[in-house]
Protein backbone atom coordinates (compact mmCIF):
# COMPACT_ATOMS: atom_id res chain seq x y z
CA UNK A 1 0.00 0.00 0.00
CA UNK A 2 1.53 3.71 -1.06
CA UNK A 3 1.75 5.60 2.30
CA UNK A 4 0.57 9.25 2.54
CA UNK A 5 2.07 11.85 4.06
CA UNK A 6 0.30 13.54 6.52
CA UNK A 7 1.92 15.06 9.56
CA UNK A 8 -0.95 15.43 12.28
CA UNK A 9 0.29 17.82 15.29
CA UNK A 10 -2.05 17.67 18.45
CA UNK A 11 -1.82 19.98 21.56
CA UNK A 12 -3.91 20.41 24.03
CA UNK A 13 -4.12 23.17 26.31
CA UNK A 14 -5.71 23.37 29.56
CA UNK A 15 -7.01 26.84 30.66
CA UNK A 16 -8.34 28.51 33.75
CA UNK A 17 -12.19 28.28 33.22
CA UNK A 18 -12.68 32.07 33.99
CA UNK A 19 -12.73 34.06 31.99
CA UNK A 20 -13.69 31.48 28.97
CA UNK A 21 -10.65 30.17 27.04
CA UNK A 22 -10.42 32.00 23.36
CA UNK A 23 -7.39 29.83 22.26
CA UNK A 24 -9.04 27.26 20.33
CA UNK A 25 -7.41 27.47 16.27
CA UNK A 26 -6.76 24.55 13.80
CA UNK A 27 -5.16 24.96 10.85
CA UNK A 28 -4.04 23.21 7.38
CA UNK A 29 -1.09 23.85 4.90
CA UNK A 30 -1.25 21.96 1.69
CA UNK A 31 1.82 19.97 -0.02
CA UNK A 32 2.25 22.59 -2.27
CA UNK A 33 3.49 25.45 0.50
CA UNK A 34 5.42 22.47 2.38
CA UNK A 35 9.50 21.18 1.69
CA UNK A 36 8.79 17.25 0.24
CA UNK A 37 4.89 18.47 -0.81
CA UNK A 38 3.58 16.93 2.92
CA UNK A 39 0.37 18.23 4.07
CA UNK A 40 0.62 19.80 8.02
CA UNK A 41 -3.06 19.48 9.95
CA UNK A 42 -2.72 21.29 13.73
CA UNK A 43 -5.44 22.19 16.35
CA UNK A 44 -5.08 23.89 19.56
CA UNK A 45 -7.92 22.70 22.13
CA UNK A 46 -8.83 24.66 24.97
CA UNK A 47 -11.21 22.63 27.01
CA UNK A 48 -11.85 23.68 30.65
CA UNK A 49 -8.96 22.75 32.86
CA UNK A 50 -11.13 20.52 35.01
CA UNK A 51 -11.79 18.41 32.54
CA UNK A 52 -9.84 14.81 31.75
CA UNK A 53 -8.45 14.65 28.11
CA UNK A 54 -7.42 11.34 26.93
CA UNK A 55 -5.70 10.22 23.18
CA UNK A 56 -7.51 7.01 22.07
CA UNK A 57 -6.68 4.66 19.40
CA UNK A 58 -9.63 2.52 17.85
CA UNK A 59 -9.36 -0.42 15.51
CA UNK A 60 -11.41 -0.95 12.01
CA UNK A 61 -14.39 -2.76 12.88
CA UNK A 62 -17.42 -4.93 11.45
CA UNK A 63 -20.82 -4.50 12.49
CA UNK A 64 -24.12 -6.39 12.35
CA UNK A 65 -26.18 -4.87 9.76
CA UNK A 66 -28.96 -3.14 11.86
CA UNK A 67 -27.10 -2.25 14.72
CA UNK A 68 -26.86 1.03 16.59
CA UNK A 69 -24.41 3.26 18.29
CA UNK A 70 -24.43 4.96 21.68
CA UNK A 71 -22.77 8.29 21.02
CA UNK A 72 -22.98 10.96 23.63
CA UNK A 73 -26.37 11.48 24.17
CA UNK A 74 -28.43 9.66 21.35
CA UNK A 75 -28.10 6.28 19.78
CA UNK A 76 -27.95 6.29 15.87
CA UNK A 77 -27.39 3.35 13.24
CA UNK A 78 -24.19 1.79 13.10
CA UNK A 79 -22.77 1.17 9.65
CA UNK A 80 -21.50 -2.15 8.92
CA UNK A 81 -17.21 -0.81 8.45
CA UNK A 82 -15.55 1.83 10.73
CA UNK A 83 -12.13 3.21 10.16
CA UNK A 84 -9.23 2.92 12.56
CA UNK A 85 -9.02 6.21 14.22
CA UNK A 86 -6.92 7.82 16.29
CA UNK A 87 -8.26 10.62 18.75
CA UNK A 88 -8.09 13.63 21.10
CA UNK A 89 -11.16 13.39 23.49
CA UNK A 90 -12.91 14.66 26.75
CA UNK A 91 -12.77 11.53 28.55
CA UNK A 92 -16.53 11.94 29.47
CA UNK A 93 -18.21 12.20 25.63
CA UNK A 94 -17.85 9.78 22.84
CA UNK A 95 -16.58 12.08 20.32
CA UNK A 96 -13.43 13.94 20.07
CA UNK A 97 -11.83 17.23 19.41
CA UNK A 98 -9.57 15.99 16.78
CA UNK A 99 -7.88 13.10 15.28
CA UNK A 100 -7.03 10.96 12.33
CA UNK A 101 -8.06 8.25 10.60
CA UNK A 102 -6.07 4.87 8.54
CA UNK A 103 -6.90 6.88 5.14
CA UNK A 104 -4.85 9.84 6.62
CA UNK A 105 -8.19 12.27 7.02
CA UNK A 106 -7.62 14.53 9.71
CA UNK A 107 -10.14 16.65 11.50
CA UNK A 108 -10.72 19.29 13.76
CA UNK A 109 -13.41 21.52 15.08
CA UNK A 110 -14.54 24.47 16.26
CA UNK A 111 -17.34 26.01 18.88
CA UNK A 112 -19.01 28.76 16.40
CA UNK A 113 -21.67 30.96 17.47
CA UNK A 114 -24.58 32.07 15.17
CA UNK A 115 -27.67 33.39 14.39
CA UNK A 116 -29.60 30.35 14.81
CA UNK A 117 -29.09 29.79 18.60
CA UNK A 118 -32.47 29.52 20.78
CA UNK A 119 -33.16 26.79 23.67
CA UNK A 120 -33.89 23.94 21.29
CA UNK A 121 -29.56 23.68 21.20
CA UNK A 122 -30.11 22.25 24.64
CA UNK A 123 -31.75 19.21 23.74
CA UNK A 124 -29.37 16.54 23.46
CA UNK A 125 -28.80 15.36 20.01
CA UNK A 126 -25.02 14.72 18.29
CA UNK A 127 -22.26 17.06 19.62
CA UNK A 128 -19.84 18.35 17.23
CA UNK A 129 -17.49 15.95 18.27
CA UNK A 130 -19.82 13.00 17.88
CA UNK A 131 -19.99 14.30 13.98
CA UNK A 132 -16.49 14.85 13.73
CA UNK A 133 -15.81 10.79 15.31
CA UNK A 134 -18.39 9.59 12.83
CA UNK A 135 -16.92 11.72 9.98
CA UNK A 136 -13.29 10.20 10.42
CA UNK A 137 -14.83 6.69 10.87
CA UNK A 138 -16.94 6.46 8.12
CA UNK A 139 -14.85 8.25 5.64
CA UNK A 140 -11.68 7.47 3.35
CA UNK A 141 -11.61 11.36 2.19
CA UNK A 142 -11.74 14.45 3.57
CA UNK A 143 -15.03 15.16 1.08
CA UNK A 144 -16.84 12.01 1.60
CA UNK A 145 -15.97 13.12 5.66
CA UNK A 146 -18.05 16.33 5.10
CA UNK A 147 -21.04 14.26 2.98
CA UNK A 148 -21.12 12.30 5.99
CA UNK A 149 -21.38 14.97 8.63
CA UNK A 150 -23.53 16.72 6.79
CA UNK A 151 -26.12 14.00 6.19
CA UNK A 152 -26.13 13.17 10.15
CA UNK A 153 -26.40 16.87 10.64
CA UNK A 154 -29.45 17.05 8.36
CA UNK A 155 -30.98 13.91 10.02
CA UNK A 156 -29.84 13.70 13.91
CA UNK A 157 -28.95 17.86 14.54
CA UNK A 158 -26.45 18.70 16.74
CA UNK A 159 -27.26 19.91 20.62
CA UNK A 160 -26.43 19.14 23.92
CA UNK A 161 -24.30 20.07 26.75
CA UNK A 162 -20.74 20.04 25.57
CA UNK A 163 -19.43 20.31 29.24
CA UNK A 164 -20.00 17.58 31.52
CA UNK A 165 -20.20 19.77 34.37
CA UNK A 166 -21.13 23.52 32.63
CA UNK A 167 -24.88 22.57 31.30
CA UNK A 168 -24.90 26.36 29.63
CA UNK A 169 -21.74 25.50 27.84
CA UNK A 170 -23.73 24.79 23.89
CA UNK A 171 -22.25 26.21 20.86
CA UNK A 172 -22.90 25.33 16.88
CA UNK A 173 -19.47 24.17 15.18
CA UNK A 174 -17.05 24.43 12.37
CA UNK A 175 -14.69 21.43 10.71
CA UNK A 176 -11.56 21.48 9.32
CA UNK A 177 -11.18 18.57 7.34
CA UNK A 178 -8.43 17.29 5.23
CA UNK A 179 -6.26 14.82 3.84
CA UNK A 180 -3.32 13.94 1.58
CA UNK A 181 -5.12 16.25 -1.63
CA UNK A 182 -7.30 18.46 -0.38
CA UNK A 183 -8.78 19.92 2.57
CA UNK A 184 -12.53 21.18 3.38
CA UNK A 185 -13.99 23.99 5.63
CA UNK A 186 -17.22 22.94 7.07
CA UNK A 187 -19.15 25.55 9.33
CA UNK A 188 -22.97 24.93 10.62
CA UNK A 189 -25.72 27.59 12.21
CA UNK A 190 -28.48 24.92 13.76
CA UNK A 191 -28.68 21.94 10.56
CA UNK A 192 -28.24 24.62 8.11
CA UNK A 193 -24.11 24.33 6.65
CA UNK A 194 -21.58 25.81 4.16
CA UNK A 195 -19.01 24.19 3.39
CA UNK A 196 -15.23 25.38 1.26
CA UNK A 197 -12.93 23.84 -0.64
CA UNK A 198 -9.04 23.93 -0.79
CA UNK A 199 -6.88 22.46 -3.34
CA UNK A 200 -3.85 24.67 -2.44
CA UNK A 201 -1.88 27.11 0.13
CA UNK A 202 -3.58 27.30 3.79
CA UNK A 203 -6.56 27.67 5.56
CA UNK A 204 -7.23 28.17 9.40
CA UNK A 205 -10.43 28.40 11.15
CA UNK A 206 -11.24 29.70 15.26
CA UNK A 207 -14.46 30.40 17.10
CA UNK A 208 -16.47 32.15 14.23
CA UNK A 209 -17.61 31.60 11.19
CA UNK A 210 -15.15 32.63 8.62
CA UNK A 211 -16.69 31.29 4.82
CA UNK A 212 -18.08 34.05 2.68
CA UNK A 213 -18.82 34.40 -0.61
CA UNK A 214 -16.80 31.26 -1.88
CA UNK A 215 -19.34 28.42 -1.40
CA UNK A 216 -18.78 25.01 -2.72
CA UNK A 217 -21.46 23.34 -1.47
CA UNK A 218 -24.60 24.26 1.03
CA UNK A 219 -28.00 23.14 3.04
CA UNK A 220 -30.84 22.84 0.97
CA UNK A 221 -33.02 26.41 1.53
CA UNK A 222 -29.77 28.18 3.13
CA UNK A 223 -30.13 31.18 1.12
CA UNK A 224 -33.80 31.45 1.89
CA UNK A 225 -33.60 31.66 5.16
CA UNK A 226 -31.24 34.07 5.26
CA UNK A 227 -33.53 36.04 2.75
CA UNK A 228 -36.80 35.17 5.17
CA UNK A 229 -34.84 36.50 8.28
CA UNK A 230 -33.83 39.42 6.79
CA UNK A 231 -29.94 38.57 6.80
CA UNK A 232 -29.74 39.10 3.21
CA UNK A 233 -31.73 40.56 0.47
CA UNK A 234 -31.10 38.84 -1.94
CA UNK A 235 -28.68 41.17 -3.55
CA UNK A 236 -25.26 40.50 -4.75
CA UNK A 237 -23.29 37.39 -3.65
CA UNK A 238 -24.23 35.48 -0.54
CA UNK A 239 -21.75 35.75 2.29
CA UNK A 240 -22.45 32.89 4.69
CA UNK A 241 -20.59 34.12 7.86
CA UNK A 242 -22.13 38.09 7.58
CA UNK A 243 -25.69 36.73 7.02
CA UNK A 244 -25.47 33.72 9.66
CA UNK A 245 -22.23 34.76 11.99
CA UNK A 246 -23.29 36.30 15.26
CA UNK A 247 -20.44 38.09 15.82
CA UNK A 248 -17.21 38.75 14.13
CA UNK A 249 -13.68 37.42 14.64
CA UNK A 250 -11.57 38.45 17.11
CA UNK A 251 -8.67 38.58 14.97
CA UNK A 252 -7.03 35.48 16.13
CA UNK A 253 -7.95 33.96 12.56
CA UNK A 254 -6.21 37.13 10.96
CA UNK A 255 -3.10 36.20 13.72
CA UNK A 256 -2.92 32.66 12.15
CA UNK A 257 -3.22 33.56 8.49
CA UNK A 258 -0.51 36.18 8.71
CA UNK A 259 1.51 33.34 10.83
CA UNK A 260 0.78 30.63 7.91
CA UNK A 261 1.68 33.04 5.28
CA UNK A 262 4.65 34.01 6.32
CA UNK A 263 6.19 30.32 7.54
CA UNK A 264 4.66 29.13 4.09
CA UNK A 265 6.85 31.88 1.79
CA UNK A 266 9.53 29.29 1.73
CA UNK A 267 7.92 25.99 2.21
CA UNK A 268 7.05 25.10 5.67
CA UNK A 269 9.41 22.22 6.72
CA UNK A 270 7.25 18.66 7.46
CA UNK A 271 8.45 17.08 10.60
CA UNK A 272 11.29 14.55 9.88
CA UNK A 273 12.62 12.84 13.16
CA UNK A 274 15.41 14.23 14.26
CA UNK A 275 15.13 18.27 13.45
CA UNK A 276 11.52 19.54 13.00
CA UNK A 277 12.79 22.69 11.61
CA UNK A 278 9.81 24.77 13.69
CA UNK A 279 10.82 27.14 16.25
CA UNK A 280 9.69 26.13 19.53
CA UNK A 281 8.67 23.06 18.45
CA UNK A 282 11.39 20.26 19.53
CA UNK A 283 11.70 17.08 18.15
CA UNK A 284 9.90 13.88 19.92
CA UNK A 285 12.26 11.74 19.36
CA UNK A 286 15.16 13.87 21.20
CA UNK A 287 12.91 16.15 23.16
CA UNK A 288 13.29 15.80 27.29
CA UNK A 289 9.70 16.61 27.15
CA UNK A 290 7.89 13.64 28.81
CA UNK A 291 4.78 14.38 27.05
CA UNK A 292 7.15 14.78 23.54
CA UNK A 293 9.18 11.68 24.09
CA UNK A 294 8.93 9.25 20.58
CA UNK A 295 6.22 6.48 21.63
CA UNK A 296 8.13 3.75 19.67
CA UNK A 297 11.04 4.04 22.29
CA UNK A 298 9.32 5.49 25.23
CA UNK A 299 5.34 4.15 25.40
CA UNK A 300 2.42 5.96 25.85
CA UNK A 301 0.30 3.93 28.47
CA UNK A 302 -2.99 3.20 26.63
CA UNK A 303 -1.87 4.41 23.65
CA UNK A 304 -0.78 1.90 21.12
CA UNK A 305 1.78 3.43 18.44
CA UNK A 306 0.85 2.37 14.74
CA UNK A 307 3.92 0.41 14.69
CA UNK A 308 3.06 -2.04 16.58
CA UNK A 309 -0.87 -1.44 16.65
CA UNK A 310 -1.86 -2.91 13.16
CA UNK A 311 -2.76 0.42 11.54
CA UNK A 312 -1.05 -0.35 8.11
CA UNK A 313 -1.37 3.58 6.67
CA UNK A 314 0.25 4.83 10.10
CA UNK A 315 3.47 3.63 10.44
CA UNK A 316 6.19 4.39 13.24
CA UNK A 317 8.15 6.78 11.28
CA UNK A 318 11.67 5.93 12.75
CA UNK A 319 11.05 2.71 10.42
CA UNK A 320 8.56 4.13 7.48
CA UNK A 321 10.67 7.21 6.31
CA UNK A 322 7.62 9.31 6.27
CA UNK A 323 8.69 12.48 7.87
CA UNK A 324 6.78 13.74 11.10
Amino acid sequence: RSLLNINFIIRVVKMPPHPPPTSCDTFVVLGNCTKGNHVVFGKNSDRPCEEVQEVIYQPQMKHEEGSKLKCTYIEIDQVCHTHAVILSKPSWMWGAEMGANEHNVCIGNEAVYTKLESNEDFTERLLGMDLLRLGLERSRTAEEAVDVITSLLQEHGQGGPCSDYDTSFIYHNSFLIADAQEAWVLETAGKHWAAEQIKSGYRNISNALSIGTKIDKMSDGLKELAQEKGWWDGSGNFDFASAYGSFGSDGRKESGEMLLKKLSEGGIPGLPCHSSGIPGLPCPHTSDIPDLQCPHTSGIPGVPWPHTSGIPSLPCPHTSGIPG
